[in-house]
């Protein structure tokens, strides 16, 4: 099975991600795109560590690592903002991004660290809070999406405060990946 934990997207932010997707995918040099996949909306999630592939056996020991990883306060996040992985100048990834409490790093080196002992190989790639909203083949954005993409780079999506964490199951189909929630944690006692 393949593994992830992520923070989910309250409704409120997803809809406004799900605003700007939709328009992004009504301009006209869209209609026919085949080189640019979107998320959608219902996938939005903050990987917090994606785990991979895993035996069936692995996952009572993984809930119990996952259980362990506790925080002395919530994460308020503010999603805001666009961009491009690597950069701009070769897109691969088109993501939008957070100010987020200083304890969203640590949140996140926690859960690798619970994770290790179960055989889950360590991230090698520094830890950077975002959601993946489109994947992009070679050469990436142009004309009126990549024009659009600039002109809503500073856009704010909405803020939330999360509470917990969750371990989701992804099930690759050929209409794209379906999500399974497997369990949530709670890694904060703070109202």
């Amino acid at each position: 099975m393949r593994l992830f934990v992520a923070l989910e997207i309250p409704a409120a932010v997803r809809d406004n991600l799900a605003v700007f997707l939709s328009d992004m995918h009504k301009l006209p040099d869209q209609l026919e795109e085949k080189r640019v996949r979107w998320v959608r909306p219902e996938n939005l999630h903050v990987t917090l560590k994606f785990i991979g592939e895993v035996a069936d056996a692995k996952l009572d020991g993984i809930r119990a690592a996952l259980s362990t990883v506790h925080s002395d306060a919530s994460l308020d996040l503010r999603v805001h903002g666009l961009g491009f992985f690597p950069d701009e100048k070769r897109p691969t990834v088109l993501w939008t991004g957070f100010d987020a409490s200083t304890n969203l790093p640590t949140l996140a080196g926690d859960i690798e660290r619970a994770l290790t002992p179960q055989g889950i190989e360590k991230e090698k790639r520094a830890f950077v809070a975002h959601l993946t909203l489109a994947r992009f083949a070679a050469p990436g954005p142009h004309g009126q999406l990549l024009a659009a993409i600039r002109e809503n780079g500073e856009r704010d999506f909405g803020s939330f405060r999360a509470r917990e964490f969750h371990l989701i199951q992804s099930t690759l189909k050929p209409a794209g990946a379906e999500y399974t929630t497997l369990q949530s944690f709670r890694f904060s006692a703070e109202a």
